[in-house]
């Protein structure tokens, strides 16, 4: 069905195919302030309680953070109480974890132009898979070094909203982040050869409003393209002096939101939820196609939510464009709705997106409420995907 070329690496190795993640965003934001979300958004108040709730709906997959920034304050000496905590509590819930090992943000000392930085971040991967199989000797590991290479080298390279607050240096940030990255591999596989690796980047569509001209057609199209620049890094087809393989391009994540889809000359974002719909909006199924007949590897929907009152649709349209995908038995492997508990902003801590299948109203207590239709959808979701035999 696709590549061949490492067919012990084709077995789906996930839980349950719907999964949640909670956010882990830990980097400084665009004034400088260091944000951490797993503690402001109460997930670390309430771990076991956010647990039971996933297992209550089936979720037991889940994305989670090591929080580089709070497990190395000081170089190449790790902290590592809170993970081993996710670790413990995990496990004793039956919930698989993914974890992502660089979700945004760094060390203070640090940034990815910094000369240490792809030192830095190898040997803390390298002690992270030493400290998890201590833990948990067997069972599939899998790992996301560095959540969307592409956005926060755009964001920390070419905008100035977080470090190492540039302009017009994005491909120099996107390179030292895939430097590291590479480094961080080749680190976790010399302790542990099965670990599985998720590459997490937003998929995008970028198309032209100008169809009758050559010239605006193949610009977006390029921009469009741009998109995989990072796969092509970690396979080694392009910058093959980063040393990257086509093994490492393991399981392709896209992170896929409502707003991921604009035309080049505008920024415009291109509506979702029109019916018909506009006539240069991309199907999720057809953009996925896209990146399975480049790179003939498994895919899962890595991250996909919507703010507010669309969620339920959101997450319905998100169920269709699934089972469409399943049924063309293209290799699709999970999907996951990020995040699944209400988050506040980076930049403006007093606003909460409420874009989780939980709520947050009290932002003293923290306490969870359930979003009644989000939850109902993902039922739907559920008895679908039963109907074509997936495991949930």
């Amino acid at each position: 069905m696709f590549s061949d070329d490492f067919l012990s690496l084709n077995e789906n190795p996930f839980r349950s195919f719907l999964m949640g993640g909670f956010e882990c965003a830990d980097q400084q934001n665009a004034f400088g302030n260091r944000v951490d979300l797993y503690k402001a958004s109460g997930h670390e108040r309430y771990l076991e309680e956010d647990y039971d709730n996933l297992n209550q709906i089936g979720l037991t997959t889940i994305r989670e953070g090591i929080r580089w920034s709070v497990v190395e304050t000081q170089p190449y000496y790790y902290d590592w109480t809170e993970v081993e905590r996710i670790i413990k509590i995990s496990q004793d819930k039956n919930i698989q974890v993914v974890w992502d090992i660089c979700h945004f943000g760094y060390p203070d000392d640090l940034s990815p132009l910094h000369p240490m930085f792809a030192r830095r971040f190898s040997h803390l991967c390298r002690a992270f898979v030493i400290k998890y199989r201590s833990l948990v000797p067997d069972g599939v590991l899998i790992v996301t070094p560095i959540n969307e290479v592409s956005f926060i080298s755009w964001l920390g390279g070419d905008v100035r909203g977080t470090s190492p607050y540039c302009m017009g240096q994005g491909w120099e940030v996107k390179y030292a982040l895939m430097k590291a990255y590479i480094e961080g591999i080749e680190m976790m596989k010399e302790i542990d050869s099965s670990v599985r690796i998720m590459v997490t980047e937003p998929l995008i569509s970028i198309i032209s409003n100008n169809q009758s001209d050559i010239k605006s057609l193949l610009e977006a199209e390029a921009k469009h393209f741009e998109q995989f620049q990072v796969h092509d890094i970690l396979s080694g087809v392009m910058c093959p002096e980063l040393r990257g393989k086509a093994e490492y391009l393991d399981i392709i994540g896209v992170n896929y939101y409502y707003n991921n889809q604009w035309i080049n000359e505008t920024h415009e974002f291109l509506p979702w939820a029109e019916d018909p719909p506009h006539p240069l909006y991309r199907s999720l199924h057809s953009l996925v196609e896209i990146v399975f007949a480049k790179y003939g590897r498994p895919i899962v929907i890595s991250e996909t939510s919507h703010s507010g009152e669309d969620r339920a649709k959101w997450i319905r349209s998100i169920t269709k464009e699934c089972i469409s995908i399943l049924k063309t038995g293209l290799p699709l492997f999970g999907c996951c709705f990020y995040p699944v508990v209400d988050r506040p902003d980076w930049d403006h801590s007093e606003y909460w997106h409420h874009s989780g299948i939980w709520d947050v109203f009290d932002t003293d207590s923290l306490v969870r409420l359930p979003d009644s239709q989000s939850i109902e959808m993902i039922k739907v979701f559920e008895k679908e995907l039963t109907t074509l035999h997936v495991l949930i």
